[in-house]
């Protein structure tokens, strides 16, 4: 599934970090040139995987720092301060880099970076309990392309525990999903909180 990078083997997670923030693997194709956008620790319980990060995470640097991390924060009943913890949370998008703009909106992740980048992190993280998939880039990835749909694999969360937990992406772009499949935050929102609650509070 994976593509290691010539020289992760045997890296702390700390080295390979600053590997992975000097990456310019996809310099050519990225229209802002490359600034990866990630959190880890080896002490990290949960791991939240998203999509890539928008120009505003960009230019700042701090991933989910938008309107989209403000709903995510919402979801998960999460303060900024305990949401940027990462010697508890990881933030490890499917794409580090801002992608460019579409004609719908930002383009996918770049497809090189989790193969190139996901399992060695994920490796130097051994206290991972619970990792939340945000969109369908992240549980295609991880949960396989079964021609399941979002919204499906999102109302079927509870067969992907205790590992798992896919969730639809929180961008305001989404505004509409929201409002067509209610039971989201009516049932999935609370099993969530009630998740984190075991430990991630």
């Amino acid at each position: 599934m994976t593509d290691e990078g010539p020289s992760q083997s045997g890296l702390s997670l700390l080295d390979l970090l600053a590997e992975v923030r000097a990456c310019q693997h996809c310099e050519a194709d990225l229209p802002l040139g490359p600034r990866p956008v990630l959190r880890a620790s080896s002490t990290a319980r949960l791991l939240i995987v998203g999509q890539a990060p928008g120009t505003k995470v960009h230019e700042s640097g701090i991933p989910w720092n938008d309107p989209s991390g403000d709903r995510l924060r919402d979801w998960l009943e999460l303060s900024p301060e305990r949401f940027y913890d990462e010697t508890d949370i990881a933030i490890v998008p499917m794409g580090f880099c801002y992608p460019g703009k579409g004609k719908s909106g930002d383009l996918p992740p770049r497809p090189e970076c989790a193969p190139l980048w996901h399992d060695a992190l994920l490796q130097r993280m051994p206290r991972l309990e619970l990792t939340l998939l945000v969109g369908s880039y992240a549980q295609d990835y991880y949960l396989g392309k079964s021609g399941d749909t979002l919204t499906d694999r999102v109302r079927r969360y509870r067969e992907f525990g205790p590992r798992f937990f896919p969730l639809p992406h929180p961008s305001p772009r989404n505004t509409l999903w929201l409002r067509r499949n209610p039971w989201f935050e009516e049932e999935v929102v609370p099993a969530l909180r009630e998740r984190l609650a075991s430990g991630f509070r």
